[in-house]
């Protein structure tokens, strides 16, 4: 077990203009440099850390002839004069007019920085001023953190996965996520059995997976506790002994009345795996205090959970998470602070069991796109007739749309892949659906579980996505990402089950041409 754990990040990539320097429009003269406050030492503090530099830069000033080559590295050798040295420079010189790959919001700056750099994009994160800056970053797997300057557009704010008020405080973040995931106490030996929970739907049950796989690196056995939304996508988590499923009526969201005899029931269950230990991994707006109550009284010994309610005794390691963390860092930090850190060769994204299940069915082959048109929540759903014009956009450029869905959403999947798809509803379970989406271009998806699924895969995401919770906290984790939908909606962190605005307009407002722009931007060629 590495006694640290490994890093978020290996490198940081920073826009140039207004996020380096003051923006001085099409700036050839190394006299007009000015640095933005505090900029050296924050960049100080990342070489300090071990993090590799680099700038991004669209300089679409050398196709329109307003400077030359020799003016711009004159003003990068002033830069790196007052600011220190980078790692690598990687700049666009066209502009919008040119259809390249490298001026963001393309991500091909990010490409090639992570290259020159010796690493990958999901190990980078971005810093800009502007949308394209977030867009490069997203659509290149990378974290993205927002510095707005008075150019920046409130709604490239509110899109935004991360919002820092300068460039110190991106820095000081980008630190703070780092040492998160990484235990400040790391264990001598290895803890016996384990009992980790999550008691949700399958989507927050795969954000999940990485704390998990933290515990198990560091357990003799591990059990998990899920209840039966959960299930199938706790069967496929690396790292998991053995599942027990029980609904929690603190957790569900249509719960029935408490039952003191199935709660009886549940801790001489919870009693009888002989825990040593138990981490309860819970969402950001859920109470862990219940479940450790239960615990207690099964005699676990030691029990960690995030909690900002007073735990009295319930807790031994009562840890505490600032808003606005992606789910699967959430949960690494609670297992690091629980003494639990990743092994050296695993990488902190999401991940699923190489051991997937035989599918019933047999697997489409060849190229194709998957777009899932349903959600466990309806407000985080796409209107059907919104998603049967985006498949018959796709299918309009060329692409073969696969509709899938549950048992439950077969007419909608028929419905929605009656506009050019070949509907597949209800016709997979989810470890099939995660071989079908493994092989997909890309997956348009609303914010549920597929998404997630996805991210787990590597398949790129065109995220359709509502925003009755946070971005940054529910994206697709690590994964080339496109974000559509209208983010400053009035149903924005109402975390609203059913869309409380009449015509559902953050996902009815989404032009099925942008996601057919965002397909080609994610799969290029």
């Amino acid at each position: 077990m590495n006694p640290s754990g490994p890093a978020l990040y290996d490198a940081v990539l920073l826009d140039r203009d207004g996020t380096l320097v003051e923006d001085v429009p099409y700036n050839g003269d190394p006299e007009k440099v000015r640095p933005l406050p505090g900029a050296r030492e924050a960049l100080d503090r990342l070489r300090a850390a071990g993090l590799r530099l680099a700038v991004v830069t669209n300089q679409s000033g050398l196709a329109r002839g307003y400077f030359t080559e020799r003016e711009m590295y004159a003003v990068h050798a002033r830069i790196e004069e007052l600011l220190g040295p980078f790692d690598h420079w990687a700049i666009c010189p066209h502009d919008d007019t040119d259809g390249c790959a490298c001026r963001k919001p393309a991500p091909g700056l990010v490409h090639e920085a992570a290259r020159a750099l010796g690493t990958a994009p999901r190990r980078c994160v971005l810093v800009g001023d502007i949308g394209r800056d977030m867009a490069a970053a997203l659509a290149a797997g990378a974290t993205g953190i927002l510095v707005p300057t008075p150019v920046t557009r409130p709604e490239e704010v509110a899109e935004a996965p991360a919002v820092a008020r300068d460039l110190p405080g991106a820095v000081a973040e980008i630190l703070r996520r780092d040492r998160a995931v990484r235990p400040v106490a790391p264990r001598t030996g290895r803890a016996g059995t384990v009992l980790v929970a999550r008691s949700d739907s399958a989507g927050d049950v795969l954000v999940t997976g990485p704390g998990v796989r933290a515990v198990a690196a560091g357990a003799e056995r591990v059990v998990l506790l899920c209840g039966p939304r959960g299930r199938a996508a706790a069967e496929l988590l690396p790292g998991v002994d053995e599942i027990i499923e029980w609904p929690l009526p603190w957790i569900d969201g249509s719960p029935g009345p408490v039952d003191a005899d199935d709660m009886r029931r549940l801790t001489a269950r919870l009693a009888a795996v002989g825990a040593d230990e138990a981490v309860v991994f819970t969402s950001f707006h859920q109470s862990a205090l219940p479940l450790a109550l239960l615990l207690r009284m099964a005699g676990v010994p030691r029990i960690s959970a995030i909690s900002d309610d007073y735990p009295g005794s319930l807790l031994d390691v009562r840890h505490r998470v600032p808003v606005g963390v992606p789910e699967p860092e959430r949960a690494l930090s609670l297992a690091a602070a629980a003494g639990f850190a990743l092994t050296a060769g695993d990488e902190p994204g999401l991940r699923l069991r190489a051991d997937l299940p035989a599918p019933a069915v047999d697997l489409p082959t060849g190229d194709y796109l998957v777009v899932h048109p349903g959600a466990s929540v309806p407000a985080r759903a796409c209107p059907p007739e919104r998603c049967a014009e985006i498949v018959a956009a796709l299918a309009a450029d060329g692409h073969r749309v696969l509709v899938t869905g549950g048992p439950g959403e077969r007419e909608l999947t028929a419905r929605v892949a009656a506009a050019g798809g070949t509907d597949l509803g209800g016709t997979t379970d989810l470890a099939g659906l995660a071989r079908i989406v493994a092989g997909a271009r890309c997956l348009v998806v609303g914010n549920t579980g597929p998404a997630h699924l996805a991210a787990a895969l590597g398949t790129p995401v065109v995220s359709l996505f509502a925003p009755t919770v946070p971005f940054g906290q529910w994206a697709p984790y690590r994964v080339p990402t496109v974000r559509l939908g209208d983010a400053g909606a009035a149903c924005r962190d109402t975390r609203a089950a059913r869309c409380p605005v009449a015509g559902h307009p953050c996902l009815s407002s989404v032009d099925p041409a942008r996601v057919v722009a965002a397909v080609r931007r994610l799969t290029p060629g």
